[in-house]
């Protein structure tokens, strides 16, 4: 499902293959009853978001050097760049658990209006340094079912695809999402008392200036530092470079004026701080996989599929 885009530090880092129409979601089961326990698999880091709820488990689990023991009832938070190992029948005794793997783009349809995922309220639990490590989370006892039950029908909506499945799906992650949330104490002190400033102030000038040309340059400008060592905070703290971050919120905003408006692709190009529409259209394929327009119909055409 997923694909090895680089590699950090000698991770290899499986990208979200974003595909156009299909909600930015994808769940995966582990059971020992069915069978389908992941095999056991090196370190390895995601550009996604990872949420992973163990509703029955006795075995572990290691996040950047940090091994948990994995009982019933716990959800995982795992951040982009963060890496995981450890995990497989030989090692996590997943012998019911869930996986939600959101891509970054999940922010579009869950938040009102255009916004970093980062930014996004029922996102907070990932917004957390990627260096302090994973987020683990109790599900009370008598909340346990309703998770898997949540869990499995979400998995059902995507796999089925019955009109009006992205709405479903919406619903149901949102609801998971929000119970996530409720489970993190605390979140927004939380947040800020985790967070480097740095990064926050990064996201902020990015979200407010993305619309209009921009570069690493800029940003750092704006804050008051250098960009080497404005790169260096960035990338040790996410993974990913400020060029990056600013790539992929333009990339956001595209999918989103492609999805849900008929602007012409030089007015999106202008829209989203590119003055070159041919430099957008190869940015977004590079992205992608395929030009705007292309995007666009494929997204339409899953619109009127049954």
């Amino acid at each position: 499902m997923f694909r090895r885009r680089r590699t950090i530090g000698g991770v290899p880092v499986a990208a979200y293959p974003q595909a156009a129409g299909v909600p930015s979601v994808a769940v995966a089961r582990l059971s020992r009853q069915n069978g389908a326990v992941a095999p056991a698999v090196g370190p390895h880091a995601h550009d996604f978001l990872v949420v992973l709820y163990a509703h029955r488990a006795d075995g572990r689990l290691t996040v950047d050097g940090r091994t948990w023991t994995v009982t019933d009832g716990d959800v995982f938070v795992i951040a982009p760049g963060q890496v995981v190992s450890n995990v497989g029948p030989d090692h996590s005794g997943m012998n019911d658990a869930w996986v939600i793997f959101l891509s970054e783009a999940v922010a579009e349809a869950s938040a009102t209006g255009p916004s970093s995922w980062r930014t996004n309220p029922l996102l907070f639990p990932f917004a957390r340094d990627p260096t302090a490590g994973a987020q683990r989370l109790r599900v009370p006892r008598e909340e346990r079912d309703t998770w898997a039950a949540r869990c499995a029908a979400l998995a059902d909506e995507l796999h089925s695809r019955r009109d009006g499945y992205r709405d479903a799906v919406r619903a149901h992650l949102t609801l998971l999402l929000i119970g996530v949330s409720r489970l993190s104490a605390d979140l927004v002190g939380e947040r800020r008392a985790v967070n480097e400033p740095v990064l926050g102030a990064v996201f902020d000038s990015i979200e407010a200036r993305y619309r209009e040309p921009m570069s690493l340059a800029d940003v750092a400008a704006e804050l008051g530092l250098s960009a080497g060592y404005l790169t260096t905070v960035v990338r040790r703290k996410t993974g990913r470079t400020v060029q990056q971050w600013i790539t992929e919120r333009r990339m956001q905003a595209a999918r989103r004026l492609l999805n849900e408006t008929d602007l012409p692709i030089a007015e999106i190009s202008r829209q989203i701080g590119y003055r070159d529409v041919s430099y957008f259209t190869r940015r977004f394929r590079r992205e992608h996989g395929m030009s705007p327009l292309r995007w666009r119909r494929a997204g339409r055409n899953v619109d009127r599929s049954p």
